[in-house]
């Protein structure tokens, strides 16, 4: 059994016998025959490492995605014992001190302080705002190309795709 590159060509090759006029029809039905047999089984083949590599990604994302909950869940427990033990120590005045294992400091973040804006934009002054390009709303013009034709836009031919079931 050849490579599915070789069977490739061969139909190349049947589709030039078929063209040259010369070869016998039987020959190239048998032909025909012996080639589409082994496409066939490459095809099987193929499919079966396809869905092989298929049910192993399946396999590795829930596998992520359990790693992932295992890490939020880590990250979620860390953020309660710091928050606890920090609101602990504020309660008590203790924002500075030393153990023979670690340093901690309750402390004024630093950086930018947090702004908080109205959600009325009316009430903020246009100096202060960012114009936007405006944006094609693609779901409207689809819906204007089902029911006529304009220069501006087009629906392109939709791609291919193989399917095994």
């Amino acid at each position: 059994m050849g490579t599915i590159y070789d069977l490739t060509e061969a139909y190349a090759t049947v589709e030039e016998m078929l063209y040259d006029g010369e070869t016998d029809e039987q020959v190239i039905l048998d032909t025909l025959e012996a080639i589409d047999g082994e496409i066939e089984d490459k095809a099987d083949n193929y499919a079966k490492l396809i869905k092989n590599l298929h049910s192993d990604a399946e396999s590795l994302k829930a596998e992520e995605e359990r790693i992932y909950q295992r890490r939020k869940s880590l990250e979620n427990r860390e953020k309660l014992l710091k928050s606890t033990l920090q609101a602990n120590l504020e309660f008590i005045g203790k924002t500075r001190f030393k153990t023979a294992l670690f340093t901690y400091t309750v402390a004024v973040n630093g950086g930018k302080a947090p702004l908080s804006i109205t959600d009325n934009l009316g009430d903020i002054p246009g100096k202060f705002l960012i114009p936007q390009p405006p944006k094609v709303d693609t779901e409207a013009v689809r819906a204007l190309l089902e029911t006529k034709e304009v220069e501006w836009a087009r629906l392109e031919p939709r791609g291919t795709s193989l399917r095994i079931r």
